[in-house]
């Protein structure tokens, strides 16, 4: 199911991916740094929900209070709690 993401707090405004049970593949970062967001979608590309939250979740963007692989991390979650029920 292909799932979208507005993002707050970052350069990004919107993430977009496909999830299959806990497995993330297919991400594209709309805005924010596209080389750092490409790296960060190759990377997820086949993992887990967990293993983004492990990686990404508590990541900040020098003085913001989030950063684009956090809100990953908030969107993969809360995708998999949509797509549970």
């Amino acid at each position: 199911m292909r799932y979208k993401y507005k993002t707050q707090g970052t350069c990004s405004i919107q993430i977009e991916f496909d999830i299959e049970g806990n497995i993330i593949k297919n991400v594209i970062f709309y805005g924010g740094c596209p080389g750092n967001l490409s790296a960060i979608s190759r990377v997820v590309e086949g993992k887990t929900v967990e293993q983004i939250e492990e990686w990404f979740k508590d990541i900040k963007c020098g003085n913001k209070p989030t950063s684009c692989s956090a809100q990953l991390a908030k969107a993969v979650r809360q995708a998999y709690e949509e797509n549970k029920n």
